[in-house]
């Protein structure tokens, strides 16, 4: 699938709402790249927004859950952009557990997100003499953004710290095991991977919920399925007696504490 070659507009207020509310991240940079893992021989399209250090990608500007994150506050290096076919632009981001390939429509997008990541991870608007002014005064406020969010988050965790309470989840991602499958693929995961941990967070029926799928095993390998509703700023677990909480890593947090740590949220290693 090729990027589309029009001039990326942002997607949609309602959309970019839902995504501001549950990422609880500041978009910094979007529009549309090719992306290409390590391990994968082909580029695939993705409608990517840059919030705080993490890239979320979507398989589509409209769509409002996420298709999958990446954290790339471990940034080691990136390399020179670098022409690629039908006048794109490329560029290898250096990560500590791998590397990740990014494909821009032309050199001027492929410029522009390199330095916005640059800006983002290193804290230094890059030394990059072709940036324009206008470049250069966005790549500046993003970065007193940045460092204010970081601040913050670290004042909000030395008080949940000396509180000796857990830091609130609120000014943190989804959680990290969040994926944007069906109950069947989440049923299919968790059978395949069994090292991979035994909980799994998704998108639920319709695109406002969500849902935790969860393998026990007991006698026998037992699969149930919880509806996490979206009320206002809260989500409530469907149990026989409703649990409300402030955020879906807490809703998460609470299937393990409740087990007593039997079920692990599920994370796929690299």
């Amino acid at each position: 699938r090729e990027q589309p070659k029009e001039s990326p507009q942002p997607a949609p207020r309602q959309i970019f709402q839902e995504r501001q509310r549950i990422t609880g991240l500041p978009l910094y940079f979007q529009g549309y790249l090719s992306v290409r893992h390590s391990r994968c021989k082909e580029f695939r399209v993705y409608w990517t927004e840059l919030r705080g250090t993490m890239l979320f990608f979507y398989d589509d500007k409209k769509a409002p859950m996420v298709s999958h994150k990446l954290d790339i506050s471990a940034l080691t290096s990136a390399t020179n952009v670098y022409p690629g076919e039908n006048g794109s632009a490329r560029f290898i981001l250096m990560l500590s557990n791998g590397e990740l390939e990014l494909k821009a429509n032309d050199s001027e997008s492929g410029k522009e997100w390199k330095c916005f990541i640059l800006t983002v991870t290193k804290l230094s608007v890059p030394p990059d003499e072709s940036l324009l002014p206008g470049q250069l005064t966005r790549m500046h406020e993003v970065l007193e953004k940045e460092k204010k969010r970081r601040i913050t988050r670290n004042d909000c965790s030395s008080t949940s710290l000396n509180r000796k309470s857990p830091p609130s989840s609120t000014l943190t991602t989804m959680p990290v095991c969040f994926y944007a499958v069906s109950r069947q693929e989440a049923t299919e995961m968790l059978e395949k991977n069994p090292s991979c941990g035994n909980l799994i967070l998704r998108p639920g029926r319709d695109s406002k919920n969500y849902a935790i799928t969860i393998r026990h095993e007991l006698d026998a390998p037992h699969l149930k399925h919880y509806k996490v509703m979206s009320k206002g700023t809260s989500y409530i677990i469907e149990l026989e007696r409703q649990v409300t909480l402030p955020s879906l890593q807490d809703v998460v947090n609470y299937f393990v504490t409740q087990t007593q740590g039997k079920l692990k949220p599920f994370v796929i290693r690299t």
